[in-house]
């Protein structure tokens, strides 16, 4: 569930909870997930979120005899650019536990296992975000009229990400009808490529409401819950 998946335009203090469900195509309950963000900013001009940021993202979509529990931590600065990320993952047997830490500085990532494992690092663009914190920076451009450009977006790999909008649209959310932005994110990675549809609702906060993510299995999806 790799791609399971803030707007403050004066100074002031956020803190979020969502909680999604995660379902089958055939609309039955796969797990859940839930997102937290946390933070302080100050928009002065395009672009420009002063403070510190702090995002969470906990998945636990296991099937009988088959754990699959996915844990996120990642913390952003000035732009919601990047400062690190951490990442547990519990796939069955498999295991695993790695820190990237971003040098915005001199625009590197160094990848690491936690359990002895590999290092690794790459060059990569001026602000460089993981997934979380270029979630937050999409929500707070939609908000603004405008759309996230084009970027690299650092998920463990580097994954190039391309947002277009395709208009309003209203979905069905439980037992809700709710007023959204629909977009298009297409993903592409060292082994991946892939088109996500996200629905944002047309709130003051752009909140993603529900998203539909194809695999081979068919196309699951992940929904706001409360």
């Amino acid at each position: 569930m790799k791609f399971v998946l803030l707007i403050l335009l004066v100074v002031a203090a956020r803190a979020e909870t969502l909680h999604y469900a995660i379902n089958w195509p055939s609309g039955l309950s796969l797990g859940e997930a839930t997102l937290t963000s946390s933070g302080i900013a100050a928009s002065s001009g395009p672009n420009n979120f002063a403070g510190h940021w702090s995002f969470d993202l906990a998945i636990d979509a296991s099937l009988p005899g088959f754990a699959l529990r996915d844990h996120y931590k990642s913390s952003a600065g000035a732009g919601l650019c990047s400062e690190q990320l951490d990442k547990t993952t519990m796939h069955g047997k498999h295991q695993s536990e790695e820190r990237i830490v971003f040098d915005q500085h001199n625009s590197t990532v160094t990848r690491e296992s936690v359990n002895g494992g590999g290092k690794s690092q790459i060059s990569v663009s001026t602000c460089s975000r993981d997934a979380l914190a270029f979630l937050q920076f999409a929500r707070s451009e939609l908000a603004q009229g405008r759309i996230a450009p084009e970027q690299d977006v650092i998920f463990g790999g580097s994954y190039q990400v391309r947002l277009q909008y395709t208009g309003a649209q209203t979905v069905n959310v439980g037992e809700r009808q709710i007023a959204t932005d629909h977009m298009l994110a297409t993903i592409k990675g060292p082994a991946s490529d892939i088109t996500v549809e996200i629905y944002f609702a047309r709130d003051a906060a752009r909140t993603p409401v529900l998203a539909k993510v194809p695999v081979e299995l068919g196309t699951f999806t992940v929904e706001l819950s409360r």
